[in-house]
């Protein structure tokens, strides 16, 4: 669906409402209310046989008798009405409806085929519906008003046109968030709520906005999306114009939790796809509707420079160091500040107090208000942080509200202040480009992934990767045994180790005599996934006798774990060592597709679930991040004395990986190598085991 077909829906140029009550406390009647109360300019068409007026209104009996066929009609009638009166509207030249009913696929199996009809009409005509079971939309900036929504009558009213546009999966929660945005000063665009989405999903809504001049903040509430590629392309369109989206994902339980064929489907669940997704598109995962709010607001400030070095000023030393720990444990730094700023700070500030970060002015700032801006114009032009922000209770920041403002002027670098008294300067500041927030623990996570956006707006890595195209297709490897596995993955650069197939004791000896020992054998079969489930490894086997007892033992072990897989003989291979194993795996998630899973490997994997997540593609740069972002990490970084890995090796197998996943297409579910042997630096990495499961 083009954007230009939700024009009507969401920007339209008249309106009719069928189901029309002059009761505004009624859902026939608060469309009209609202309408009238807040002056739409556009035509109102209210239709109802039992009315002559409405509102003021002239109340038309039917559809047919309407001057004009209205751009968007709003149906306030039964369920079972809809699809009849879907059916008028289409005669009648109306190209964009809203249906307020609920009753459809929420109400069990009569609800389900009205649904099912509504969505076989929409199929053969065309026609933009919204809902059902939707709460109605407002375009704020025009006041077209298609929603029952009782919270335009208690939150404050706007003044003027906004550039902020809410987003949901329910009405409920478009109608809260608006609330206290509202209460905020953010003025908004487009009031939306998606209800079933039977015909118009979350992703074409966000795909209209993200083409929006009149949206440059988006606000979300999502369930489940139904339609991955669309949202990431939306998503990538607000990231391409710099645009803040901010999404709300409610659901804590993994969906993959159940999958058991491959350790990579039970540590890549759901929400933790959504996560990494979220991240890669530089989307603002929030956590609750205050947060969603703050972040609005936070976004009026998103033109001056930001990012996630932050310097810190208070008047005390203990809530300098309060804020340092919340920052740094939401992932901002707190860097020292270079000496000769230390020295220029230190020239106002007595020697108890601490000048290298925070900056603690303490109470002789009451002395001498006049350091207070050279303190500020020094830390405004300092290229050692990015973001400074200041803690000064009630009185304490209205005396330096002059200065922060006339800083805040003269430099384009973000200041942000943070009352917990009752400063009388507050909307000074704010209007001087300094926010001002009420409380530390608010104030912390709202910037905390405002300045990590603002961080990485201004490099998507991952965005250029995924335009350049998948590589060219490959055939999935056949049979799907570990061994062709791994033969297939080494032409995209992963290595293997030196691996020989034998079908028979004898053969198993010869191929190990000639790999050298001590050798490594196990069962092959593309049927079983866990081979040490399975009993089908033996290591560090030494010479040609344990080889044999060794093939004998596995294969009998191996045909008592799954009687009716197929087993094609035994693999025997290079017995290796190195410094870490690493489980790297894809799985098919249902909205996202392939995901790539980096983490601790080898059996203890779901044991500790020390992973990271990307949606593919992943390059090197990317890879080394994921590892960067592990708890083990310093196994592969010398810990304690242990040997330095090759880094440099495993994120270009990792790379690599991701190529040979997306070569596949559609053709794999899930793929993993587990573990992944990285050996010492400059020795590479080893695959000592690898599956693909067919989708």
């Amino acid at each position: 669906m083009s954007t230009h077909r939700l024009e009507p829906l969401l920007n339209p140029a008249s309106i009719a409402v069928i189901g029309a009550s002059n009761n505004p406390a009624r859902i026939g009647g608060m469309p009209l209310a609202h309408l009238t109360k807040f002056g739409y300019q556009g035509a109102v068409y209210p239709v109802n046989p039992k009315y002559e007026e409405v509102f003021g209104l002239r109340c038309w009996p039917d559809l047919e008798s309407l001057p004009a066929a209205p751009d968007l009609v709003v149906l306030a009638i039964a369920a079972a009405d809809v699809t009849p009166m879907l059916r008028r509207c289409h005669a009648r030249g109306v190209r964009a409806v809203i249906v307020y009913a609920a009753g459809f696929a929420e109400a069990g199996a009569e609800g389900a085929a009205l649904q099912a009809e509504l969505e076989a009409f929409v199929a053969t005509t065309g026609m933009v519906v919204a809902g059902p079971n939707a709460m109605g939309f407002a375009n704020l900036n025009t006041q077209a008003h298609t929603n029952f929504a009782s919270v335009f009558n208690t939150a404050p009213m706007q003044a003027g046109p906004g550039r902020v546009s809410l987003l949901t999966q329910s009405g409920n929660v478009c109608a809260a968030v608006y609330a206290i945005a509202r209460r905020l000063g953010v003025d908004f665009s487009h009031f939306i709520n998606t209800g079933n989405e039977a015909c118009v999903d979350f992703a074409q809504y966000l795909e209209y906005l993200a083409q929006d001049d009149a949206t440059e903040v988006g606000i979300g509430y999502i369930e489940e999306l139904r339609d991955g590629a669309r949202f990431t392309e939306a998503a990538a369109e607000f990231s391409r114009r710099g645009k803040l989206l901010i999404l709300y994902k409610a659901g804590e339980t993994d969906k993959g939790s159940e999958a058991v064929r491959s350790h990579t489907s039970a540590l890549a669940g759901d929400q933790a796809v959504y996560q990494a997704a979220f991240r890669q598109l530089n989307v603002i995962q929030s956590h609750d509707f205050t947060q969603m709010a703050q972040l609005a607001h936070l976004a009026g400030y998103r033109q001056r420079s930001a990012g996630r070095r932050v310097a810190i000023i208070t008047i005390s030393g203990a809530l300098g160091a309060i804020l340092a720990d919340k920052f740094i444990v939401a992932g901002l730094d707190v860097p020292t500040l270079p000496q000769a700023l230390q020295d220029q700070l230190r020239a106002g500030i007595p020697d108890y107090g601490m000048v290298s970060n925070p900056v603690d002015v303490t109470g002789n700032v009451v002395n001498d208000p006049g350091f207070v801006r050279t303190a500020l114009e020094a830390l405004a032009q300092s290229d050692a942080v990015d973001t400074v922000v200041i803690y000064a209770p009630g009185y304490m920041l209205d005396r330096m509200a002059d200065d922060l403002c006339a800083v805040s002027a003269r430099f384009p670098k973000l200041f942000v202040a943070i009352d917990t008294g009752a400063a009388k300067t507050r909307e000074q500041l704010r209007a001087g480009g300094v926010p001002v927030f009420e409380d530390i623990g608010v104030a912390v996570s709202a910037l905390s992934p405002f300045l990590l956006w603002q961080e990485r707006r201004k490099h998507n890595r991952w965005l250029e990767v995924r335009q350049q195209g998948a590589p060219a297709r490959s055939a999935l490897p056949a049979p799907l045994d570990e061994y062709s596995t791994k033969r297939w993955l080494a032409q995209f650069g992963v290595s293997a180790p030196d691996e020989r197939v034998a079908t028979s004791a004898d053969e198993a000896a010869a191929a190990a005599e000639a790999i050298g020992y001590p050798v490594v054998l196990k069962v092959l079969s593309p049927d079983i996934a866990h081979k040490t489930e399975a009993g089908g490894v033996r290591l560090r086997l030494q010479d040609a006798a344990q080889v044999r007892q060794a093939f004998g033992e596995v294969l009998a072990s191996a045909r008592g774990y799954a009687p009716e897989a197929r087993i094609d003989g035994a693999l025997v291979g290079a017995m290796e060592s190195g410094v870490a194993e690493l489980i790297v795996g894809a799985t098919r998630d249902p909205v996202f597709g392939m995901t790539l899973t980096v983490g601790l490997g080898g059996v203890l994997t779901e044991l500790y679930k020390d992973v990271s997540h990307r949606v593919l593609p992943v390059d090197e740069a990317m890879a080394r991040e994921m590892l960067g972002e592990l708890k083990a990490f310093p196994l592969l970084a010398g810990y304690r004395g242990r040997p330095l890995a090759d880094v440099d090796a495993a994120c270009a197998a990792i790379a690599g990986f991701s190529r040979a996943v997306l070569a596949l297409r559609e053709q794999a579910g899930e793929v993993e190598v587990n573990p992944l042997l990285v050996r010492e630096a400059g020795q590479g990495v080893r695959m000592l085991d690898a599956l693909v499961i067919a989708a």
